[in-house]
Formats: structure tokens, C-alpha cells, sequence
């Protein structure tokens, strides 16, 4: 089960999710659940970046535009999905995480082996939002 929690200094939400419940609820939805998902965690990270005044993506609705619709000619899905790591390393970086995981790696894993690359890029973003909570969150 999702915690969900707020973002300090915005009325926006975010959840620390099972990485390994994405990878799972991915496959047993045939691939649905992962727009979904891309979804609220572009929109997590842009309401991240608002109240840190941090650019941290501006529409997450076009994230999942690129991977969907845009997937049909490549390109976009492929920015879409440096972009979105690029921003969970923002994201580590903003908060003041020490030991960041690099975007590339994550992006890496995505295009190769899609599942493994779903549970780290959660994985990762579990740790901005322990981070964002405070020393009371495990």
C-alpha cells in the first residue's frame, strides 16, 4: 500500500510506493498501470520542484502524451524518459541526498530491461521522499 503524504510548502501530495507493487501491478495490467505512474510521479516531482523553486518539469499531462501517442514515432518516448530521470536526480539532488543515482543509469535500465529500470527509478524516488519527511520516515 501508497503512503501518501504533503509536500511541505504546497497543498500538492506525494506517495512512497512498493517499487517492486509498480513493477507488479505494471505487468498484471498489460503496461496500464505504467502510464498512470509516469504520470503522478511527474507530477510529484514538478510540485516538488514548485515549493523548492526548482525546475523540476513543468507538464507531466506531455510526459505521458510522449510515451503513449508519441511512442508511435520513437523520439518522444525516448525524451520523455531521459528527461523524467533526469528530473528523479533533480529531485535527489534538490532535497540534498549525498549519494544521487545517476539519470542515465535509470534511463538505461528503462530502455533494457523495463522492470528492473520501473523498481529503481521508485526505488530512488522512495528516498526523496523519505528525505522531503524528515528523519521520522523509514
Amino acid at each position: 500500500m501508497a503512503e501518501e503524504f504533503q509536500i511541505a510548502g504546497t497543498d500538492a501530495t506525494a506517495k512512497v510506493r512498493n517499487p517492486l507493487g509498480v513493477v507488479g501491478l505494471s505487468l498484471i495490467t498489460i503496461g496500464i498501470y505504467f502510464f498512470f505512474w509516469w504520470y503522478f510521479i511527474n507530477r510529484e516531482m514538478r510540485d516538488l520542484g514548485k515549493a523548492r523553486g526548482v525546475d523540476l518539469g513543468e507538464s507531466p499531462g506531455n510526459s505521458v502524451l510522449a510515451v503513449t501517442l508519441g511512442a508511435l514515432i520513437i523520439v518522444p518516448a525516448i525524451v520523455s524518459e531521459w528527461r523524467t530521470c533526469g528530473r528523479i536526480e533533480g529531485a535527489q539532488e534538490t532535497v540534498g541526498l549525498e549519494r544521487r543515482v545517476s539519470g542515465p543509469i535509470i534511463f538505461i535500465l528503462l530502455l533494457l530491461i523495463g522492470p528492473v529500470g520501473l523498481w529503481y527509478a521508485q526505488s530512488e524516488l522512495n528516498k526523496v521522499w523519505a528525505q522531503v519527511r524528515g528523519p521520522a520516515a523509514t
